[in-house]
């Protein structure tokens, strides 16, 4: 009789953070093998999650079959002066044996802090019984400072409330982000360094595609813009416009590879595929009345621009936290494909924008940017939006007990 490795239990935690969900773990209470980067660790992120899976479904595992759904996030204490926690993103592919962890999920960093707390991972003397505790997280996939103000009642998170996210069925309570510092280092010339080419747009020649204007920036996460209209599409499109089509997501694909290339993220078009969550790709537009995928009406004169994104080859749901950093960014800085969507320099109204509400397939969603130029260069100290979190279950996930044995 063939006898198998028995299963395995580690702690965890299952949560919403935005509109992203996720497993969340602390660093110690992972098995040994994974408690340092490599094949281990990113054998036991695939089985939790459930994949790789070719039938797309993540049955087998705690993913949902989207790339919302497909998280995993380890925590721990820092070390660091100045900051409380240590946050590692992992986007786990669903139909690939690859977890990507080149960049930070915008999402679940609101539900960073709250999970930090509740896993006694901040010094008590930093936790207010009522009010606000201010979480520094140090973001370690892209080495960038994270802010979270988590409300506290009776010493505990307040996870309840009335603070509504499109995209998000239930209000829960607000969590107020600061993303310090969100533009990348090094880059190009003239533009500063959120610009790796040292333009606000250039041209993307994509073989067998086309030529495209092009905002690149790194902010938040690296991101590609492009006109909406460029591409044949209004701005208003949902899931089903993109997701549907094939030769469509073939296309922002390409798109992606060549951006990635111009931005330095690649050395070559082949190493796309094995980056598959940054860069980013988004296409804007002036605003324009919709439906949301909710059924509720978004007016053009609520909105400063409609803003489409993709993430792991499809078309978001709602906005990716961190792209919604670069959007609140490029509408920041006169001259993108972004701020010109928006209506230019100042906006509507022609005063300096510091801040951005724009249409996405769910609804809407506000983000604000300080960004100034200082010898010639654009400089952003802060990006700043708010989101939720809740604790959808806590306990043990268990898996087989080889998994980690790589």
């Amino acid at each position: 009789m063939t006898t198998f490795a028995p299963q395995i239990k580690i702690p965890a935690t299952y949560l919403r953070g935005g509109t992203s969900k996720g497993v969340f773990f602390r660093l110690q209470d992972l098995p040994e093998p994974a408690q340092q980067p490599g094949p281990a660790r990113d054998a036991l992120l695939l089985r939790v999650l459930g994949s790789p899976d070719p039938y797309g479904k993540q049955i087998d595992g705690l993913g949902n079959a989207s790339s919302s759904t497909s998280k995993a996030v380890i925590l721990s204490k820092s070390t660091r002066a100045d900051y409380d926690v240590d946050y590692l993103f992992g986007q786990v592919a669903i139909d690939k044996p690859f977890v990507d962890w080149s960049g930070n999920c915008g999402n679940l960093s609101a539900a960073v802090g709250p999970c930090a707390i509740h896993m006694g991972l901040i010094d008590a003397a930093r936790i207010a019984k009522n009010g606000v505790t201010t979480v520094r997280i140090w973001q370690a996939n892209i080495g960038k400072t994270i802010v979270a103000h988590v409300p506290m009642t009776e010493g505990q998170v307040q996870e309840t409330g009335d603070f509504a996210l499109d995209g998000v069925t239930f209000p829960a309570a607000e969590v107020a982000l600061e993303f310090m510092d969100p533009a990348d280092e090094g880059g190009g010339e003239g533009c500063g360094a959120m610009f790796p080419t040292g333009a606000l747009v250039d041209v993307l020649d994509v073989p067998g595609v086309g030529r495209f204007p092009a905002t690149l920036i790194n902010a938040g996460i690296p991101t590609i813009f492009l006109n909406a209209h460029d591409l044949g599409y209004t701005g208003t499109e949902l899931q089903a416009a993109i997701n549907g089509d094939p030769q469509a997501l073939a296309r922002f694909e390409a798109i992606r590879a060549q951006g990635a290339l111009r931005m330095g993220l690649i050395e070559n078009l082949g190493e796309a595929a094995t980056r598959q969550h940054t860069p980013k790709v988004a296409f804007v537009a002036p605003p324009a009345d919709y439906t949301a995928s909710s059924g509720n009406p978004v007016k053009a004169g609520d909105i400063d621009l409609l803003v489409r994104a993709l993430s792991m080859g499809q078309l978001h749901h709602a906005m990716m936290g961190t792209a919604a950093v670069a959007i609140g960014v490029a509408a920041a800085i006169p001259g993108t494909l972004v701020n010109l969507a928006a209506g230019g320099e100042g906006g509507k109204d022609g005063v300096p924008r510091q801040s951005v509400r724009f249409g996405h397939p769910s609804g809407t969603l506000r983000v604000g940017a300080e960004a100034a130029q200082a010898g010639g260069q654009w400089q952003v100290t802060k990006a700043l939006m708010s989101r939720s979190a809740r604790i959808l279950m806590e306990g043990w996930v268990r898996v087989p007990g080889n998994v980690v044995e790589v």
